[in-house]
């Protein structure tokens, strides 16, 4: 059996005290049964600290991307997509140990399958642990998603997700429409693929808080407004104007 290829992509910013342990608890024999390949790339955004060294190490392919800003950081990754016509699908999550490596399986099958083209691994529906997300951040992100599923008709149920799964032509679709230099990257990404036609859908996955005493690189009030307007501008994008 031809194993189809499984490439996962993770944007970090000083994760030295996580990547070890994000890189290892992808489960790659379990992926291999199910007939994937995989390969892990962390694109370095402008780390000070040794998250490329541990990374490296651990197995992962470093990519730098200098400028700083999670959105330079994944249009670099995507990139790396564009360049390898041998890739099949494309898993995106963050570098600081939240998300669960060990749920991948659980957003690649719907795309597998063929029902549809992007998952969103949603923690509004999923499960927030103990000290993982403010009450006002929940808020926000429930108003922006009831604004993303009523104006762009997206079935998702959390808009500012870190953790993706795309069947890797629509990264290559996507590839040159992504102009976010920061958080508002993700809103981007879903509300220009919602208007590219793609099948959105969302799973639960589980959240966990931050290691140690470090918090959400996200500012707020500035990446809130950030993302905010870009919910409202793209409203009237069109691709055929780009």
């Amino acid at each position: 059996m031809k194993l189809k290829k499984l490439t996962i992509l993770i944007p970090c910013h000083n994760e030295a005290k996580s990547i070890g342990k994000v890189i290892k608890d992808v489960p790659k024999s379990k992926l291999k049964k199910l007939g994937y390949k995989t390969e892990i790339i962390v694109i370095d955004n402008n780390c000070i600290d040794r998250t490329a060294k541990i990374a490296k190490k651990a197995g992962a392919k470093i990519i730098r991307e200098p400028r700083k800003g999670k959105g330079n950081a994944v249009r670099t990754g995507f990139r790396s997509i564009n360049k390898d016509k041998t890739v099949d699908f494309v898993v995106m999550l963050d570098g600081d140990n939240t998300y669960k490596p060990h749920e991948i399986p659980r957003l690649i099958e719907p795309l597998d399958s063929g029902f549809c083209d992007i998952i969103i691994g949603s923690r509004l529906e999923g499960k927030i642990n103990k000290n993982s997300m403010a009450m006002s951040h929940r808020l926000v992100n429930w108003a922006w998603t009831f604004f993303v599923r009523h104006f762009y008709g997206a079935n998702v149920t959390d808009t500012c997700t870190g953790f993706f799964a795309w069947k890797a032509k629509v990264i290559r679709h996507l590839n040159g429409y992504i102009k976010s230099e920061g958080f508002a990257i993700e809103v981007e990404m879903i509300t220009k693929l919602a208007k590219l036609g793609n099948r959105i859908y969302s799973v639960p996955i589980t959240y966990d808080p931050r290691p140690g005493k470090s918090h959400s690189h996200l500012s707020p009030v500035r990446d809130g407004l950030k993302i905010s307007w870009m919910l409202i501008k793209n409203l009237s994008w069109n691709p055929e104007k780009e």
